[in-house]
C-alpha cells in the first residue's frame, strides 16, 4: 500500500480570512483521529494571511476519500460557502 501525500492550498476571501481560519482549525483533532490519517498540519502564509495550506499524509487514498467524504467536511463546506477564493488539491507520492 503505497503512502498518499496531499497538499491542499486553500486562499480565502480577503475578508473572510479569519472565518476560514476558524473552521479550518475546527477539521485538525477530528481529522487526526481519523482511521489512516498520519499527518494532518495546518499552515497559514506569513505574508498572505488569507492563504492556507493543509500538508496531509495517508495510509492509503481510499483513506483520504473517506475522509474528504466525512459530514466535518461537509460542514466546512458549508461554513465557509462564498469565503474562499481558491481551492486546489494535490495528490502526490513521495519519490525520495
Amino acid at each position: 500500500m503505497t503512502k498518499l501525500t496531499i497538499v491542499a492550498n486553500i486562499i480565502a476571501k480577503a475578508d473572510k480570512a479569519e472565518l476560514v481560519k476558524t473552521e479550518l482549525e475546527k477539521l485538525i483533532d477530528i481529522t487526526r483521529a481519523e482511521e489512516g490519517c498520519l499527518q494532518y498540519d495546518l499552515h497559514q502564509d506569513n505574508e498572505n494571511r488569507a492563504h492556507f495550506l493543509f500538508y496531509e499524509n495517508w495510509e492509503s487514498r481510499e483513506l483520504w476519500q473517506a475522509h474528504m467524504n466525512a459530514q466535518h467536511l461537509k460542514d466546512y463546506m458549508a461554513a465557509t460557502e462564498g469565503a474562499v477564493d481558491s481551492f486546489v488539491v494535490n495528490e502526490m507520492t513521495i519519490i525520495g
